[in-house]
């Protein structure tokens, strides 16, 4: 087993050019020699560089409209042959084979030709053989090959290649190779229900990475009952985890909302008469965090509304429409993904891995309101406060804990989420909201679960809320209610506590 191994030959054949140009010159920076097929061919070519046609090195030309290219001993022994092996290294020098160490494969969209509704004969044509053969030979032989399966794999080598000036360990070979066989996998399997006529199949589905690069992931369900992808690449890992969190919580609210997350946390939510106005005042909440975040509205995108957010650059923007014209200014950036969204996810259970388990519990679907609310001082909160004592439970619940919401005008102006303790959580928030210049006073707080102390009361006083919201519960419940009613605060308790870990 040869280690490492230095790139030195590599075929390229990929259908989808998107991403590829930086792996071409980072290649031929390092002095790698292509190899290529058709229109990867020519793309090469375009951007100035040599690429030997497969039909050169085979002898043998592009048969069958196309449908056998690669399928030639010259190929496929350059892929799996043994370089430690003196029988091999006899043969492939007495037939002139070249070695490959690098193959970088896009396979035929048969999922996504499936997807928009292809004909039975476009979706047949979109069955990858080539492709898939030397996915499987060049995983085979990860000993010594480099199998680059998916564009969703061309971030790990771009960083392999800066890294190891285009030198490959076993390790790296292997891995790469694991997720070959994956990407392999999840194409057999949807073949398969396209046979089996189910397309509504739901075989794990192979994502870039999890939330680190190093991490292999991927989604098991049914995405397309959810949402249509409309527009930008592929859904990642931390996309899927602030997608669902974004809908999760923009679904709390009837009226026109906007949500904004950052890693699962929402850090712009509003409600307002229409959805520009909440998306304006949700982009106010925070707007250096909004930059790269996700966001969900509850209503269509109309073409005003996406000339405000236009300007932003946001990874994900989920809607249940578009107007065609804000669907077409939207669209302008390649790689913003846009979802349609056809149904909001709401689960019953939730589920967690740990010491080598699985935890089970029900979803956290209650959201308290005035209904609920058990009033504790002497004064009690307005018709004001009340509504944004509502919003802000609804948004408490979605932050990480300890977890404190300061609203105002069914705006979120701070928050506080992830802390240690609870006054930690409340100056955070506080920081917040006068970081942006929003105005505290005559705003109204919740907190996730009951004050143990007085001192949040206080705190809350000083900056000028006047509302506040908590499950109560604690022994010192007393000490934070005359807290208040010496402040003049209202205090509501709700009886509810929405941990979120």
């Amino acid at each position: 087993m040869k280690d490492p191994v230095r790139i030195q030959h590599a075929l390229i054949s990929v259908y989808n050019k998107d991403g590829l140009a930086p792996i071409i010159h980072a290649l031929h920076k390092l002095g790698v020699s292509f190899i290529s097929t058709g229109g990867t061919q020519q793309f090469i070519e375009q951007l100035g560089y040599v690429a030997t046609p497969v039909e050169e090195l085979t002898d043998y030309p592009s048969i069958l409209g196309g449908r056998v290219k690669t399928l030639h001993p010259k190929i496929f022994g350059g892929i799996l042959f043994r370089r430690e092996t003196e029988t091999d290294l006899q043969e492939v020098k007495q037939f002139n084979i070249p070695s490959i160490d690098l193959v970088i494969v896009d396979l035929y969209p048969f999922e996504q030709t499936v997807k928009q509704g292809g004909t039975p004969d476009e979706i047949i044509e979109k069955i990858d053989i080539g492709g898939i053969s030397l996915i499987r030979a060049a995983a085979k032989n990860f000993a010594h090959t480099l199998i680059v399966s998916s564009m969703n794999e061309y971030a790990h080598l771009l960083n392999l290649l800066e890294q190891k000036n285009g030198i490959t360990h076993i390790d790296d070979r292997k891995g790469f190779a694991s997720r070959a066989f994956r990407t392999s996998s999840y194409y057999d399997s949807m073949i398969h229900a396209f046979f089996a006529g189910n397309h509504a199949h739901t075989a794990c589905r192979p994502l870039r990475y999890g939330e680190n690069p190093h991490q292999q992931a991927e989604f098991s369900g049914n995405l397309d009952e959810l949402f249509d992808i409309l527009n930008g690449k592929e859904l990642s890992f931390n996309n899927l985890v602030d997608v669902d969190a974004a809908l999760q919580l923009v679904a709390e609210f009837n009226e026109p909302a906007i949500a904004i997350i950052k890693h699962t946390n929402s850090c712009g939510l509003a409600s307002s008469a229409n959805i520009q106005e909440a998306y304006e005042k949700a982009f106010a909440s925070d707007p250096v965090s909004a930059f790269g975040g996700v966001i969900a509205s509850n209503r269509i995108i109309d073409l005003h509304t996406a000339q405000a957010m236009n300007s932003l650059f946001f990874e994900i923007l989920a809607a249940p429409g578009f107007e065609p014209e804000a669907l077409e200014l939207l669209k302008q950036k390649k790689n913003r993904i846009l979802l349609f969204i056809k149904q909001t996810p709401s689960p019953s259970r939730v589920f967690k891995s740990l010491l080598n388990g699985v935890i089970v519990q029900d979803a956290d679907n209650t959201s308290e309101n005035r209904t609920h609310f058990k009033m504790v001082t002497n004064r009690q909160p307005d018709d004001r406060e009340l509504a944004d004592l509502e919003f802000a439970i609804r948004a408490v619940k979605h932050l990480k804990s300890n977890g404190i919401a300061i609203v105002k005008n069914q705006q979120l102006i701070g928050m506080g989420c992830g802390m240690t303790s609870r006054v930690d959580a409340l100056q955070q928030a506080i920081k917040k909201a006068n970081e942006f210049g929003l105005d505290l006073s005559g705003a109204v707080m919740a907190s996730d679960a009951f004050f143990p102390f007085p001192d949040c009361v206080e705190i809350a006083h000083q900056v000028g809320i006047t509302a506040i919201s908590q499950p109560g519960g604690s022994i010192k419940d007393q000490e934070s209610i005359d807290a208040a009613n010496t402040y003049h605060l209202a205090m509501v308790f709700t009886g509810v506590r929405h941990f979120r870990h």
